[in-house]
Formats: structure tokens, sequence, C-alpha cells
């Protein structure tokens, strides 16, 4: 598997020959004016929830893509009334086989709605199964005891958590929450784009670290190997 960060929670990974793009959060975000959202050519469009620095350039992406928009119902119907109905609405339990693998739409403790105000349904994130692995993209969120349930049921490759305090989980939480999901590598997301959630990176490697969980930041626009 291949994951480019695209700064804030947007994350492109290259997973069984499909291009999964998460949370796209681009064109409104300074740190990263050098990605073009053009260039990204996603096969699958998946959206955690309906906050605009997560679904900023969703409607862009998925109407030049004709990408498959994955997502809770809320915001698969919200956007299938713009007339983009590519999409497949899934629900908190609730599984379903895609061409790369399976995804499972599981709890996040966080709230949302799209910038005009829209229902966007309950907050969510994703475990997703495939022949390269499986991986946890938990989306914004507190730490939760249902985390715990992931590491019942599998075995992570790696997890992409939030990190930046204040709106979401810091690094304590985030340290313990890759504990409880048993995930080994984090890659950190939602941090540094507004002064509310700049950290200290160093300071937050060495929390995971004291976990035994390699902490990886990504330059906006780096691709690494998972």
């Amino acid at each position: 598997m291949k994951l480019t960060f695209l700064g804030h929670s947007s994350i492109l990974i290259e997973v069984s020959g499909h291009r999964l793009l998460f949370d796209p959060f681009i064109t409104p975000n300074p740190l990263a004016s050098k990605v073009e959202i053009t260039s990204l050519r996603p096969d699958f469009v998946l959206l955690t929830h309906a906050h605009g620095d997560h679904v900023a350039d969703a409607e862009t992406i998925l109407k030049y893509s004709g990408a498959t928009l994955i997502s809770n119902y809320e915001i698969v119907t919200w956007y299938g009334a713009k007339g983009l109905t590519h999409g497949h609405p899934l629900n908190h339990g609730g599984a379903f086989n895609f061409p790369f693998g399976r995804v499972k739409y599981v709890n996040a403790v966080h709230s949302s709605s799209f910038p005009d105000g829209s229902y966007g349904g309950n907050a969510g994130g994703f475990v997703i199964e495939t022949p390269e692995g499986t991986f946890y993209v938990s989306g914004d969120t507190a730490l939760t005891y249902d985390m715990k349930l992931i590491a019942d049921r599998y075995q992570l490759e790696f997890a992409v958590l939030p990190i930046g305090d204040n709106f979401t989980m810091g690094p304590d939480d985030a340290a313990i929450a890759a504990e409880w999901c048993g995930a080994k590598r984090v890659v950190g997301v939602h941090y540094d784009t507004f002064p509310p959630i700049v950290i200290d990176k160093d300071a937050a490697k060495a929390t995971f670290a004291a976990n035994g969980v390699e902490l990886l930041l990504p330059a906006i626009g780096e691709t690494i190997g998972l």
C-alpha cells in the first residue's frame, strides 16, 4: 500500500489497484497549495463526516473523476441531490465488499454538519480489509472504548488518527487509541492547519514511542509505503 498525505486529514491510499481519497480539504488549505486536485484521479472518495475541513473539495473531485462516494447515508444522499449519484451509503456497524476490499463504517465521537448547516448524519470512521492488509481511518474523534473492538476483530497494518487536540484527540489520547485498536504504526492527521491545533511534532512522536507505537508524519505531498 502507498499513502500520500495531502494536508490536514486528506490522504490518498493506493491499494489493490485502486485509488482511495479520504476527506479532501485541499484548495482552501494554504499549507496544501502545491497539491493539484485534478491530479488525484481517485476511484473512490470516502468521507468520514460532513464538516467543511473534510468535504471542501469533494463535490469538485467527484464531478471530474466519476469516483464512487462512500460515506454515511445522510452524506451520500446530500450529494445525490446534487446529481452525484455514484454513491454507496453505509451506517454504523455495516460493511460492504468493494473491488478493493471490504469497508466497515465504525463509530466516532464527533459532530457532523455540512457548511450550509445541513445535517451530516453521525460521524464515523472506516476499517478497510484488503488483500494487502487491513487499516483503520478513524476520522475526527475522541478517544472511545469502541476502539478496543477493532483490536478484537482485526490485525491492523496501520491506523490514521487525528492528533491535533482541541477539536479531536491530542497526542496523549491518540497514543492510547493506537494501543486500544492494535496499531503499531500511526499516520497522524488533523494537526497544524489552524492555530488551535498546532502541535509539537517531536513531543508527539515521543508520546507515541512511549506506548510502543511509531508515529508517521509525512510532509504534504509525500508518499510513503505501508
